[in-house]
């Protein structure tokens, strides 16, 4: 199985790549994808090395809230 379709088995759908990345011409970009328990940060060059961030949704309603301290 190749790795696009394993992250679809799990739920995510799209990689996408920070606006912020690349700004040098170095080819460095970081890729996030959301799922609905955690959000996944990745190096495009080494898509091997996942970060998984768990409580990302947690994470989001705390800041919408503005209850800082539950961050």
């Amino acid at each position: 199985m190749d790795r696009e379709a394993g992250c679809r088995e799990v739920g995510i759908e799209v990689w996408r790549k920070s606006s912020r990345s690349n700004n040098g011409g170095n080819g460095n970009c970081v890729e996030v994808a959301l799922t609905s328990s955690a959000a996944l940060v990745r190096d495009s060059k080494n898509q091997a090395a996942t970060l998984v961030v768990p409580g990302w949704q947690a994470f989001l309603d705390a800041v919408k809230r503005g209850d800082l301290s539950q961050v």
